[in-house]
């Protein structure tokens, strides 16, 4: 999940917000302000209304960063290391770069999130029923409770992608020992909620609520995907089993000296070749970061004389540093980062290069291979 917007970071862990989060904000101002709090509250003027709704969606969305830094933490105990956490439409995701050890830790990292959301519920809810102060405020903590009573519970059914699904899969692993099961069956119960979900959809919009179950087809939808993406890519990861980085890259890439313009390396190298992205190297022949064909068609004519290279070089973070021996299934951990993957450094130098096309290649190999 891309982050649109770097908020900073949570205990070293680098925290942003998807785009979509807009979304699920103004939806919950609206609701709150438009019905929910005039109908529990009545007789406050409109701008109360509208000023309680605004505060009580950001302490949502701080309750959806509480549920993801919760796994965050306990995955980063349990020797995980963490990238990320987006908060987003449907929620939160903590990347992670990959994979519990046991099935004891996937269950402590999983059931930890669902748990810090009926925390969350708890804890609104004792001040909501107990706590003195004015009644408009008191429902907002009552909503928020609620909210986060369906949040914990919502995640905890037994289905890949949600928090359950891991539950699931974790269970499943201790039993039969075997992960790649676990996985299928993972996947499977979560392909199955979602179409379940579809179809109440359907059924509350032909019989009650057409918004309601325009939503609940949503996430039914967004959930069978997701969980048929992740069986793709769990099946991926079978097939790249002894496959290393050697096996997919694309050897001895031509390369774009940082020192050269723009002009002088379109003509005398890009035009020759039949890559569309390069890697960009230092006069000793380190890498510095890759450049492809549309940022060079991005420079003005009139520019491209005057326009080194090295200017234009987009920089790889550590991660996508690998070598030739590696294990290639480490790339499916990593998120698509543009038209270049990684850059295969072998003795300091580049030996190769793994583009968004050797990455696609790769895995449609790797799912005959599991398939065969």
């Amino acid at each position: 999940m891309k982050q649109s917007l770097r908020l900073g970071q949570v205990a070293g862990i680098p925290v942003g917000v998807h785009w979509s989060v807009l979304v699920i904000a103004a939806l919950i101002a609206a609701s709150l302000g438009g019905g929910v709090l005039p109908g529990a509250a009545p007789g406050q003027v409109p701008g109360l209304y509208w000023t309680i709704a605004v505060a009580t969606s950001v302490l949502f969305l701080a309750s959806l960063l509480a549920h993801e830094l919760a796994h965050a933490l306990v995955a980063r105990w349990r020797a995980v290391p963490v990238q990320s956490i987006t908060l987003w439409l449907f929620g939160g995701v903590t990347q992670m770069q990959g994979e519990a050890r046991t099935p004891r830790n996937e269950l402590e990292i999983s059931v930890v999130g669902p748990l810090t959301s009926l925390a969350v519920a708890g804890l609104a809810f004792v001040m909501a029923a107990f706590m003195p102060g004015p009644r408009l405020v008191l429902s907002a903590l009552m909503w928020l409770a609620l909210m986060n009573l369906l949040l914990g519970v919502f995640n905890m059914l037994p289905g890949a992608p949600l928090d359950g699904g891991r539950v699931l899969h974790a269970v499943l692993w201790w039993r039969t020992r075997d992960r790649a099961r676990a996985d299928r069956a993972a996947a499977r119960a979560g392909q199955g909620l979602g179409l379940l979900l579809v179809g109440l959809g359907m059924a509350e919009v032909l019989f009650t609520s057409w918004a309601g179950g325009l939503w609940l087809m949503i996430i039914g939808w967004f959930l069978a995907g997701a969980a048929g993406t992740e069986m793709a890519a769990r099946s991926a990861r079978e097939g790249l089993g002894g496959v290393r980085i050697r096996d997919v890259m694309t050897p001895l890439p031509d390369l774009a000296p940082a020192w050269l313009d723009v002009e002088e390396f379109v003509s005398g190298v890009a035009s020759r070749s039949h890559q569309s992205v390069f890697p960009v190297v230092a006069f000793g022949g380190e890498p510095i970061g890759y450049v492809n064909l549309e940022a060079l068609a991005a420079v003005p004519p009139s520019q491209r004389g005057s326009t080194r290279l090295d200017r234009l070089a987009r920089p790889l973070p550590p991660d996508r540093i690998l070598g030739p021996d590696d294990d290639a299934a480490t790339l499916l951990e990593r998120p698509t980062m543009g038209p270049m993957v990684a850059l295969v450094i072998e003795g300091g130098h580049v030996a190769g290069m793994v583009t968004a096309q050797d990455l696609s290649r790769m895995v449609r190999l790797a799912l005959l291979r599991r398939a065969s």
